[in-house]
């Protein structure tokens, strides 16, 4: 949505979710419901507790005992409290378990403490790149009194100095013990797994999944974003006609999509959940095997361009398009790559979910990137690719 509207849908908070300092799009209120258990039904409670307090709140009220190993690995202590204690009409006023608790993201950071809050906002959250930020020493830190001004508007800095640098050093102690430090502001970089620096599973500019394979994580799927590169699927078409998805990778709010329907194959380009553009053959495909491909030439020129994207059938041209705009930085946060289904949202709008299986049979897949995926030649090398990589299975 427009910057105007998410700003507007988190007043009378100051700021937007990603200014982790200021509570609007984080501060939120929770429903629990326990039926059975729970008496004070209804009940309404105050305390501060954070998102991490909800696993240790479901394993006291389960009667387990939090993991000290799983598969033979030991396992770094849960970082929360529980919430359980709030369940008692008793405890309905009393001092909550949760004292502190440190916030950062994109440089933005706070820290709360027995109710006061120190903050401060780095960087701007809609300018991914281009903004200039000063150093992190340099960024003007706020101090709050939430129990009594919980929507942070007035700003106590200056008078209670020592307060805010208390708050101040205790953020510093946090930061070290949860591994927030070394701080780092460049969004763009690290939106970009090719520069992020994160592990990646994939070398080399080519990779083959198969028909079982699904929800693989983008650090897990070669990087096409901008870039040309090519998709190309062996599928069996079935007497009935083609339909559903082929491959795809990400979900309603980005990513894209090789699939078939009314036994045409189709590709859907989804703009970062904001428009979607479509290319499609002119006719249907016919039952038995084929090859399918996708050979997307990027137009270049810098992060985030359009493209031309042309659908091939066994070597023949058979549609193209114009793709304006395309995701620079990253398609979904948890929507991931399916081969033969889309698992998570939609990527295109042509198909729901669930029921999007293929009819068919997707033998493989190969995602390949660099000026050789939008070769004619390269068609021979990827069908064989395939059809070696099934032999091996």
């Amino acid at each position: 949505m427009a910057v105007q509207w998410a700003w507007a849908f988190d007043s009378p908070f100051k700021w937007t979710k990603q200014v982790a300092s200021h509570f609007g799009g984080t501060r939120q209120g929770l429903a629990i419901s326990w039926p059975g258990h729970i008496k004070d039904v209804g009940g309404m409670r105050s305390q501060f507790h954070h998102v991490i307090d909800i696993v240790p709140t479901i394993l006291e009220a389960a009667g387990i005992k939090e993991p000290e190993q799983v598969n033979g690995i030991k396992q770094r202590p849960i970082e929360g409290v529980s919430m359980l204690y709030t369940f008692d009409k008793a405890n309905a006023n009393a001092p909550s378990k949760r004292d502190t608790q440190y916030f950062e993201m994109v440089g933005n950071r706070g820290i709360y403490h027995k109710g006061w809050t120190a903050v401060t906002r780095h960087k701007t959250p809609w300018l991914l790149i281009g903004e200039k930020t000063p150093a992190f020493d340099d960024d003007i830190w706020e101090l709050y009194d939430t129990t009594k001004d919980w929507s942070q508007a007035n700003n106590l800095a200056k008078q209670m100095p020592e307060k805010l640098h208390e708050l101040q050093r205790l953020w510093l102690i946090e930061a070290v013990r949860y591994n927030v430090l070394p701080m780092d502001d460049d969004l763009a970089r690290r939106l970009n797994s090719d520069t992020a620096g994160r592990p990646v599973l994939i070398k080399g500019t080519s990779q083959i999944l198969f028909g079982s394979m699904g929800r693989l994580s983008e650090n897990s799927v070669v990087n096409v974003k901008n870039k040309s590169h090519s998709v190309t699927a062996a599928i069996v078409v079935p007497a009935s006609g083609a339909q559903g998805v082929i491959v795809a990778q990400g979900g309603n709010i980005g990513g894209w999509s090789l699939y078939a329907k009314g036994g045409k194959l189709k590709y859907c380009y989804n703009f970062l959940g904001i428009q979607q553009f479509n290319v499609e053959s002119a006719s249907a495909l016919p039952a038995g095997e084929h090859q399918v491909r996708m050979e997307f030439a990027y137009d270049g020129g810098g992060l985030g361009k359009g493209g031309t994207a042309s659908l091939f059938v066994d070597g023949k041209k058979v549609g193209e398009g114009k793709i304006p705009a395309t995701a620079a930085m990253v398609f979904s946060a948890d929507d991931g790559c399916d081969v033969g289904v889309d698992t998570g949202s939609p990527v295109s709008p042509d198909y729901g979910s669930p029921g999007n299986e293929f009819s068919g049979q997707v033998k493989g897949v190969q995602l390949a990137i660099a000026d050789a995926a939008v070769s004619p030649d390269h068609l021979v090398s990827a069908q064989e690719a395939i059809r070696i990589a099934m032999a091996r299975q």
